[in-house]
């Protein structure tokens, strides 16, 4: 991460939100008219004038709340706080000095840090009026913006960046595997990436659906370099009702769509349930790379064949495509959790190979040979040459005289032969046949 950090911190439902997906001039964060759809801290790229930094978007900040998330929010609130070099503090001319920005105020005198007053939703004359009453917290200047429309918003960030050197932020992130997290809600996504960071990132509740954005996290040890991408749960399409859980389960799809390998977890206590293979099928729509991860594994009663059976479960309920690496974990006794990494990185190798055609034809052409392709209506189909095409995803072209009479089944016995020779574990393979 950049030493140039931005935190936009505030109570709930000032517009923090709507000024992050402005500045960074993006979608990433959920808006709603609902108080308090942030909870995790949202990192994203802003430039202005020539100068990149790094915004962090953070949840509402609430005082004296009994609500199981709000103790979370205010301590990613907090970190956020330490964590940045300039700090918006963003409040709401149409509610007023509220306790709530008195007590962030208080937090906010006593950082130390740059610290810019924000008034946010003033968008006509009357409101600059009414804006004044916020020199009574005691954090000098006024900055009236309207993070809507985007009036105000230059002035401010002139300000924001006379902070930080000229010098843009290095775009380190570029070329790293992306490492999806997905799987329904309540299965340890979110308990996964804090073991594995060591730290308290992302928020942890009982509750289902807990998560709503799409958490990115850099992760950087023991020789592993990925970016994590902690995600919303997925549920069936029909138990989908509040526009908020919708929103959150199109991010998920997009971050499945935008990453290099998924780890898809499921709850060991639940098994492999039609959800669980619903996500799996749509990560191989998408033909990414997919690990599957069996948590809560220390809350299951185990005998010698326990493991063997559950895999044998699993295997059955996403047939065909069984070359998939399967690990047994637990997200809170962190047992195998840097097992799962390991097979990650493989599947991404995997996904990213390129095998010499030369090889390929002396493999491939072999197989041909010992098992040709049925003939149909009399005619003999000849496969002659095979070559790996460019892309992302491995994908084959055999070349053959009569392309169209080549069927699905054998169509598998190709794919079947190429994983047996060259590892492909974990990864979607297609075979395309064409005319030679």
């Amino acid at each position: 991460m950049s030493s140039n950090i931005v935190a936009i911190v505030g109570r709930p439902n000032v517009g923090k939100s709507t000024l992050f997906n402005r500045v960074t001039e993006t979608r990433k964060a959920i808006v709603d008219e609902v108080a308090g759809v942030t909870r995790d801290r949202q990192y994203g790229k802003a430039e202005w004038c020539g100068v990149e930094f790094s915004l962090i978007d953070t949840g509402g900040y609430v005082v004296n709340s009994d609500d199981v998330f709000e103790e979370e929010i205010r301590k990613q609130v907090k970190l956020a706080i330490d964590e940045a070099d300039v700090i918006l503090f963003v409040v709401d001319v149409e509610n007023g000095i509220t306790d709530m920005d008195q007590a962030v105020a208080e937090i906010l005198r006593r950082s130390n840090k740059p610290t810019y007053l924000v008034v946010n939703k003033v968008d006509n004359n009357s409101r600059l009026l009414d804006a004044n009453e916020f020199y009574a917290l005691g954090l000098g200047e006024l900055n009236c913006i309207s993070s809507m429309t985007g009036s105000g918003t230059g002035d401010l960030l002139d300000k924001v960046i006379s902070h930080f050197s000229e010098k843009t932020i290095s775009h380190d992130d570029e070329g790293i595997p992306k490492l999806a997290v997905v799987g329904r809600p309540n299965v340890g996504k979110s308990s996964f990436i804090n073991a594995l960071q060591g730290e308290d990132r992302n928020i942890v509740t009982d509750v289902a659906g807990t998560t709503r954005d799409s958490i990115n996290s850099r992760y950087n040890k023991y020789g592993h370099d990925f970016i994590l991408v902690d995600t919303a749960g997925l549920r069936k399409r029909t138990k989908v009702k509040e526009d908020l859980e919708f929103y959150s389960t199109m991010r998920s799809v997009r971050t499945i769509e935008e990453s290099d390998v998924c780890l898809l977890l499921i709850d060991a206590t639940r098994g492999m349930e039609s959800q669980d293979v619903s996500i799996f099928n749509l990560i191989l729509r998408n033909r990414k790379g997919v690990v599957i991860l069996v948590n809560k594994w220390d809350l299951m009663e185990k005998d010698t064949m326990t493991t063997k059976k559950f895999t044998e479960a699993i295997h059955e309920r996403i047939a065909p495509f069984v070359d998939v690496p399967i690990v047994f974990m637990s997200a809170m006794t962190k047992q195998r959790i840097f097992k799962a990494l390991e097979a990650a990185s493989l599947v991404y190798e995997n996904r990213t190979k390129k095998i010499k055609t030369s090889q390929l034809n002396e493999v491939m052409l072999e197989a041909i040979e010992a098992y040709p392709p049925p003939s149909l209506k009399g005619k003999y189909i000849k496969i002659k040459y095979v070559t790996q095409l460019p892309g992302q995803t491995p994908s084959f072209a055999f070349f053959a005289n009569l392309p169209q009479y080549v069927k699905e089944p054998y169509k598998r016995y190709l794919e079947n032969k190429l994983r047996e020779n060259f590892n492909f574990t974990g990864v979607p393979i297609q075979i395309f046949i064409r005319k030679k």
